[in-house]
């Protein structure tokens, strides 16, 4: 007998190892639904439970079967608190292979970002984050579904974004970055002037001021939509093969459904992430693995039929 998590991310149980076999079959369930043994104290994923293993024979997400029809576009419902519950419970599972995983992108990222702090070579270091991002990133979504999915997955899977799609991962974070940037400079302009006449004056302005309150305003609207509406961007070229013009396309159609739920879980995750930092940034080696199987999640909810998400039903 076992305890399951349904697409709700609430607990059900017990339940029959056939009643399961039962609810893969009609897609209220896949392999990395998660279920707990009863007496047991971890969650697993249901393709690693040993009765059921054969029915997840399919091809690994990088399939040639995997293909821009095979994204999903109708409407889903995001439990933002069940995607973070689903995730906690897939880092216990896994958790020194996702905490390592996600350590070596940390240390990666941090180290370039620190070597780019460096006078005078600190732009080629800048120019070497702005192309590695993107396949690094690439990688370790790869990396998180595999486990999510109760595929077999190893650390090196972080640096498949080398390997797959190289190209497209690299335009996939270069060009939605600089668009959204794009989009923040009027504003940015705004906000600018009326702080430069000010600090020139030593004086503090009412109407300046609201000038540069509504400059920032302007500036960081159009860069928050547009960064959420593209988040999903990456996942979908590792994950789905799309070119990166049409993931952006199909990224932005599913985040504009729900666009404040979406903006809200990102708020969730986001304050995730500071608690990590608060802790001497050493809590990032937890919280980390932590978001990055959150957004997994969240991104097979946007891009998975609602009969074939994990848990459905149960």
């Amino acid at each position: 007998m076992y305890n399951i998590i349904g697409g709700d991310g609430k607990e059900y149980g017990p339940v029959t190892v056939e009643q399961m076999r039962q609810w893969v079959v009609e897609g209220r369930a896949n392999a990395h639904t998660q279920v707990r043994a009863e007496g047991a104290t971890s969650w697993q994923s249901l393709a690693s439970v040993p009765e059921l293993t054969a029915l997840f024979n399919a091809p690994p997400a990088l399939s040639a079967a995997s293909g821009p029809g095979a994204v999903y576009d109708g409407d889903y419902e995001l439990d933002i608190f069940g995607c973070v519950s689903r995730a906690w419970s897939a880092l216990t599972a896994n958790f020194w292979l996702m905490v390592g995983g996600c350590a070596v992108y940390l240390l990666i990222i941090g180290g370039i970002s620190g070597f780019a702090q460096i006078p005078l070579i600190g732009i080629l270091f800048s120019l070497v984050s702005l192309v590695i991002t993107g396949p690094l990133v690439g990688g370790v979504f790869f990396f998180v579904l595999r486990l999510l999915r109760g595929q077999r997955a190893e650390v090196g899977d972080v640096f498949s974004g080398f390997r797959d799609n190289l190209g497209q991962l690299i335009l996939g974070y270069i060009v939605p970055t600089f668009i959204a940037g794009a989009t923040a400079i009027p504003g940015a302009i705004v906000m600018t002037i009326p702080i430069v006449i000010m600090a020139q004056n030593e004086a503090v302005a009412a109407g300046l001021l609201t000038l540069a309150i509504f400059g920032f305003l302007l500036a960081l609207i159009p860069l928050m939509y547009f960064s959420i509406c593209w988040a999903f961007t990456l996942p979908l070229v590792m994950d789905k093969r799309l070119d990166f013009w049409t993931a952006m396309k199909a990224s932005r159609a599913q985040v504009k459904r729900h666009w404040w739920t979406i903006f809200g879980f990102f708020i969730v995750v986001g304050l995730l992430n500071m608690v990590g930092i608060c802790a001497c940034c050493i809590g990032l080696f937890v919280t980390m693995p932590l978001v990055f199987a959150a957004l997994m999640l969240a991104y097979e909810t946007l891009f998975t039929p609602r009969t074939a998400q994990p848990g459905a039903g149960a």
